[in-house]
């Protein structure tokens, strides 16, 4: 009974991959590393990377072009 070989590793990966799916790990994966990255930046104090990380900041921002939230007009067909 010693450690582990490589087959014990594979099979439990691939045990892994069939109960949890490739989308939800990867997923979790990159979750993860956007902690770390936020983390480590507000150990060292970068205030100044904040307006390099443009996409995550505009996460649940609304658009502010008027035509992409501006509702669809219904057809008025009553002047015909």
């Amino acid at each position: 009974m010693g450690g582990f070989s490589i087959w014990h590793w594979l099979i439990v990966l691939l045990i892994v991959l069939l109960v949890f799916g490739t989308k939800r790990l990867t997923s979790g994966a990159r979750d993860l590393g956007r902690a770390v990255h936020e983390f480590k930046k507000g150990m060292r104090g970068d205030d100044e990377e904040a307006g390099q990380d443009a996409p995550a900041a505009r996460i649940g921002q609304e658009s502010k072009d008027p035509a992409a939230t501006a509702r669809p007009r219904e057809h008025d067909d009553s002047g015909r």
